[in-house]
């Protein structure tokens, strides 16, 4: 499996590409791939700092895309940014993150990490704890996420 961040600088550079370039480099790919799915998140907030997609000083990613109940939306954005934000800026090796929105209430919380070990830090029992917290149960109806090695090769 392989997870492919883009990060554009504006939504009219991201409209550009797929109006002029992207069938072009799909269809050179046909074949090398299956299953694949791809979501357009506009940037809500910053997690810790201000984000820059910039890979060289982390070595791990943390993905979570979490569907949301419609009523419980505000909640879980304001939770994201006044419960786990500030844990998560506090752990050590955290390096940046950011926290997407999608329609049709899906969001994206991505988080880098110097390595997997000082992601490791952030310990089961307190992750458990802060989803208490955060009311997070009550929030999402589903969650997919991975902890992402990055390979460097792959960064342009």
């Amino acid at each position: 499996m392989a997870h492919v961040f883009a990060f554009w600088e504006s939504r009219a550079f991201y409209d550009s590409f797929m109006a002029r370039s992207h069938d072009r480099l799909a269809s050179a790919q046909v074949g090398t791939y299956t299953n694949l799915q791809a979501k357009l998140f506009d940037h809500r907030f910053d997690v810790k700092t201000g984000f820059e997609p910039r890979f060289t000083d982390a070595d791990v990613v943390r993905v979570a895309h979490c569907r949301v109940h419609e009523a419980r939306v505000e909640n879980f954005a304001l939770m994201q940014e006044k419960v786990w934000n500030p844990a998560m800026a506090g752990s050590p090796g955290m390096v940046r993150g950011l926290f997407g929105e999608a329609p049709g209430h899906e969001f994206l919380v991505l988080s880098m990490w110097q390595s997997a070990a000082e992601h490791g830090k952030y310990r089961v029992e307190r992750v458990e704890r802060l989803a208490l917290r955060a009311q997070t149960e009550a929030d999402v109806a589903a969650i997919d996420g991975d902890v992402v090695q990055l390979e460097p090769s792959w960064t342009v």
